[in-house]
């Protein structure tokens, strides 16, 4: 759900014999080390049923420029506005289930990660969010997000989008100004 089909995409790509597409995310998200783990996902829970979910660690500092030639040409936008960012604190996913929006879910996980990013000793807070998604656009522009950077969408079918894909931003000490 968060991840507009590109998790859906990769998983396929490593997927060995007859495993289920599920059971390859489920042991990508048991790593101890990936980005993508257990360990940088937050939830949500009203009433024990989970509301919505945060995936959102610290960029690391690029090594090298990963080459953008060696990944597939429909993720290449999303990866050029993650190094215009390299050591901010990034919100990967964010999603809340439909029953659960516009009660203050999505607000609430926004501020785990304004704390988390300010342990992580972070200056900036990062997040990508595709043109289309109006409402996710505007929770981040009202927490105080700016568009920083902007990348045309490579149309692929994992995801239905077109148009633009945003790089918000903001700066980590304004993140205990935002109510």
């Amino acid at each position: 759900m968060a991840g507009e089909g590109i998790p859906a995409y990769f998983w396929e790509q490593s997927r060995k014999d007859n495993q289920e597409i599920i059971d390859v995310g489920t042991q990508n998200a048991a790593s101890d080390n990936d980005n993508f783990s257990y360990q940088n996902a937050y939830l949500a829970l009203v009433n024990k049923e989970i509301a919505g979910m945060l995936l959102a660690y610290r960029l690391s500092e690029p090594e090298n420029t990963e080459n953008l030639k060696d990944l597939p040409e429909f993720i290449r936008p999303l990866i050029e506005l993650e190094q215009c960012v390299p050591g901010s604190f990034y919100i990967n996913m964010l999603a809340t289930y439909p029953k659960y929006r516009g009660k203050g879910v999505g607000t609430q996980l926004m501020g785990i990660a304004d704390k988390l990013a300010a342990e992580a000793d972070c200056t900036m807070i990062s997040v990508e969010v595709f043109e289309q998604n109006r409402g996710a656009l505007r929770l981040y522009q009202r927490l105080g997000y700016q568009i920083a950077e902007q990348r045309n969408i490579i149309t692929h079918p994992c995801h239905p989008y077109a148009g633009r894909i945003f790089l918000l931003t903001k700066d980590i000490h304004a993140a205990a100004d935002v109510v």
